[in-house]
């Protein structure tokens, strides 16, 4: 590079920046979401060069006595930049629940990682990678397996149509039998004796919606039964 910037030093941010993405893209990938490894792999490769080039642009163009230009102005630019990146995975679903977060924090972190490198803070970058993998994939592990019974559960959609209201009682009576616990519900009236209800529900992590279904299939008031996992 100009100004006699080691070459060696230069292929040593860009690699170790692609190794830190590479495991944060390998994270994503495993748990099938939408970027992953190489979307996180180019930002970190990319946020490096970024950073490498805005830094040492400032020190080879100086004016005498002073520097030219922040030497992390392009730096402060590639932040701001992916999160319109981030953005782009962050979904409302239909029925209200956001999803993509924690993507769209991991591919902002790849970048962090790829400044990070680039400015020459290679152990900084090191832990951080590590606690981000630890609070993103151990600490969760940990809380789903001894911690409250809340984390050990996730969430369904139940949609159903009774021919009396009233049987919507009986209905919870035997979704709590089934350890189905209701955590929201909505009524349409479709005519004068038809009702649909949608319940946000509540059950163990490792129940299969098709036995959830079969379970509240179970009782004879309920028709036009749909059960989805969020």
């Amino acid at each position: 590079m100009k100004g006699g910037r080691p070459v060696s030093l230069v292929l040593l941010k860009i690699g170790l920046s692609a190794l830190f993405g590479l495991v944060i893209g390998i994270d994503r990938e495993l748990k099938k979401k939408p970027l992953g490894l190489k979307t996180c792999l180019v930002l970190a490769v990319s946020s490096c060069l970024l950073t490498i080039v805005s830094i040492q642009a400032a020190y080879d163009f100086p004016k005498v006595g002073h520097m030219m230009m922040d030497p992390l102005r392009l730096a402060a630019q590639i932040v701001s930049g992916i999160g319109f990146i981030g953005a782009g995975v962050i979904l409302k679903r239909h029925d209200d629940v956001i999803s993509g977060l924690t993507t769209a924090a991991m591919i902002w972190s790849a970048s962090g990682l790829g400044i990070a490198v680039g400015a020459g803070y290679y152990r900084e970058a090191g832990i951080s990678l590590l606690i981000i993998l630890i609070g993103v994939d151990l600490i969760p592990y940990l809380l789903r397996r001894w911690g409250p019974d809340a984390l050990t559960s996730k969430e369904i959609l139940v949609a159903f149509v009774v021919r009396d209201v009233e049987h919507y009682a009986g209905l919870k009576e035997h979704l709590a039998r089934h350890e189905i616990k209701v955590k929201g519900t909505k009524v349409t009236e479709l005519d004068d004796q038809t009702f649909r209800f949608e319940l946000r529900a509540q059950v163990h992590e490792h129940s299969l919606v098709v036995d959830v279904f079969r379970d509240i299939r179970k009782y004879e008031h309920v028709c036009k039964l749909d059960v989805r996992s969020l």
